[in-house]
């Protein structure tokens, strides 16, 4: 991680610091609107600044980072952490709503069992209304 004051795209950046497996499925989130920088949306090839908020959409999760350092390399897991810090409140969301998760999968239950052929056709013949 250079001090030198570096010139790095978004989509790059989210892959070297391992947010996404790829460059173009970076890219790809960057486009469909699921990376804001700095409460905007922005274009893979923005160039990141240190101290930039970025909010990214992973699935149901939504996470809310401050970048620290910039890399265009894509390094160990520990040290793609230090490029950036989640925010307390990104935090303290995400745990809220996985507990909330949680707790309503406990309240659908699943069966034990796959249903049999006779047991499916029932069940098409109830949501056809037959």
């Amino acid at each position: 991680m250079n001090n030198i004051a570096q010139s790095i795209r978004l989509d790059k950046w989210l892959w070297a610091a391992r947010f996404y497996k790829t460059r173009s499925l970076a890219r790809e989130m960057i486009e469909g609107g699921k990376v804001h920088y700095n409460g905007q949306r922005t274009k893979p090839s923005k160039i990141i600044e240190i101290g930039a908020e970025l909010k990214l959409r992973q699935g149901s999760d939504e996470k809310t980072i401050t970048v620290l350092a910039l890399s265009e390399h894509r390094k160990t897991a520990s040290d793609a952490q230090m490029l950036y810090v989640e925010t307390e409140e990104s935090i303290v969301k995400r745990e809220n709503i996985s507990q909330a998760r949680r707790l309503g999968a406990l309240t659908m239950p699943h069966p034990d069992r796959r249903p049999d052929k006779k047991e499916r056709r029932d069940l098409i013949k109830f949501k056809h209304g037959e």
